[in-house]
């Protein structure tokens, strides 16, 4: 996949098939946009997927200021799925203030665009003046084919973004990653911690998030740990350690069963499956270190059944 990013100079030579959104999260129903894209590869167009590098209107705080992927995150997802392209378009004010029409005859001549497919919910241009229906009003004008995707629904709702951060946020991981259609990861590199996981007699991978990453609640989790292309199963503590003294970065603690590999340095991706506990203080060692041998137990009983 070849990535373009932090410059609105882009420019693809080979006609593409575009798929237009904020992509934050790839979920479901960015499957079914990518999927019409792959379809047009069969014609011999280039598959390439449109985005911005921070998502225009994101509130600020709370579940809504954050992300459901970082932009290497989203890199990697798209890559994994076998998009050619993937651009990611600085939201300068040039790019805020441009006119709907401007902005589709720059993605033509760009891109060399000849298909287009988006959500109904698409918005672009100055003011959000640009949906579905100007996307198919300039089609013939600009000699390419628009289809927009209706959403698909879950739970009598519309799988979105928004829907997956709620039940993120609500620490229903489930449930969040049947929307995704995959489990909802973490991706980082692994740093050196305070080693109070060696002392208790369970090492754990250490990663610090981005503070745009939107993470469950703090809590304990089963969860599945990806480096150097393998799977390895483990246990994740998300959270500040509170029963360990100081004030403490709000981290990722992974501890993989059966795991002795120096992976300091590494970049890797932890995903969640399902909630087991909230984090919470301990009168002290001893008792967190009991406790974890049960969160461990409980976390294999759980592999045990898969």
């Amino acid at each position: 996949m070849i990535y373009i990013s932090n410059t609105t100079d882009f420019k693809i030579l080979e006609p593409t098939a575009v798929s237009l959104g904020k992509f934050d999260g790839i979920h479901r129903g960015h499957e079914l946009l990518m999927k019409l894209l792959f379809q047009k590869k069969e014609e011999g167009l280039q598959s390439a997927a449109f985005t911005f590098d921070s998502p225009p209107g994101r509130q600020e705080g709370g579940a809504d200021g954050k992300l459901l992927t970082t932009n290497e995150e989203k890199m990697h997802l798209f890559a994994k799925r076998g998009i050619d392209y993937l651009i990611e378009c600085p939201f300068t004010e040039e790019i805020r203030c441009m006119e709907p029409e401007s902005f589709i005859e720059m993605l033509v001549s760009s891109l060399h665009v000849k298909y287009i497919a988006a959500g109904e919910d698409f918005h672009f241009g100055h003011c959000r003046r640009g949906n579905f229906q100007t996307l198919l009003e300039f089609a013939e004008k600009y000699r390419y084919e628009a289809v927009i995707v209706p959403k698909i629904k879950e739970n009598g709702r519309d799988i979105s973004s928004t829907y997956i951060r709620e039940e993120i946020a609500a620490g229903n991981l489930e449930s969040a990653n049947r929307l995704l259609g995959y489990s909802y990861f973490v991706e980082g590199k692994v740093e050196h911690g305070n080693q109070i996981g060696r002392t208790l007699g369970f090492p754990t991978v250490n990663l610090i998030p981005p503070p745009q990453k939107l993470l469950p609640p703090y809590g304990v989790y089963v969860t599945e740990l990806f480096v150097n292309g393998k799977q390895y199963n483990g246990i994740t503590n998300v959270g500040k350690k509170p029963t360990i003294q100081g004030e403490n970065p709000v981290g990722v603690e992974t501890h993989l069963f059966d795991f002795k590999e120096d992976i300091y340095g590494k970049n890797v991706s932890v995903s969640f499956l399902k909630w087991i506990r909230p984090e919470r203080r301990f009168d002290g060692i001893e008792e967190l270190r009991r406790q974890v041998a049960e969160d461990i137990a409980h976390t294999r009983a759980y592999f045990s059944k898969q």
